[in-house]
């Protein structure tokens, strides 16, 4: 899909505002409402916007410590990637999973948990207990310096 500056402009402004009006959008970008509101349903259509969420503060909800697990597997095959995927998939702490390169570790894990006791189950109990997992390292967050979702257009 090609895009223009309208598009760009409608793209910076849902990122930062999901639920903006359609009103509200057109009037600041300078586009009356109903082509406004068709570059919206293009842009959706197009896949270029996947999904509306709301971001919620983990450590209101009692979430205080956040952890970067990196994972180092036995073997290196599709149906041990597969295996490990699918039970991480499954874990509610794990906010992300990459597979990455230029580590010792195989994947990076962004997971949040209320304390030191919750990373432990998390970790003795569920990661390390999924098969082909042989090597763990763990650094813990102290500060966000960036925390962004939001995509240059």
């Amino acid at each position: 899909m090609e895009l223009d500056r309208y598009d760009r402009q409608i793209l910076r402004v849902l990122q930062e505002e999901g639920r903006i009006s359609n009103q509200d959008l057109s009037d600041r970008i300078g586009l009356s409402p109903s082509p406004c509101l068709r570059r919206v349903r293009a842009l959706e259509e197009s896949g270029l916007v996947k999904a509306y969420r709301a971001l919620l503060d983990a450590k209101a909800l009692g979430y205080s410590l956040m952890a970067l697990i990196y994972i180092s597997m036995d073997m290196h095959t599709p149906e041990r990637f597969d295996n490990f995927e699918r039970h991480i998939r499954g874990i509610p702490e794990v906010l992300e999973c990459l597979m990455i390169t230029g580590q010792d570790a195989d994947y990076q894990i962004k997971a949040v948990v209320k304390d030191m006791d919750a990373f432990q189950e998390l970790l003795l109990n569920r990661v390390t207990r999924i098969q082909g997992v042989t090597g763990v390292q763990s650094s813990f967050v102290l500060r966000r310096v960036v925390d962004t979702t939001v995509l240059p257009v």
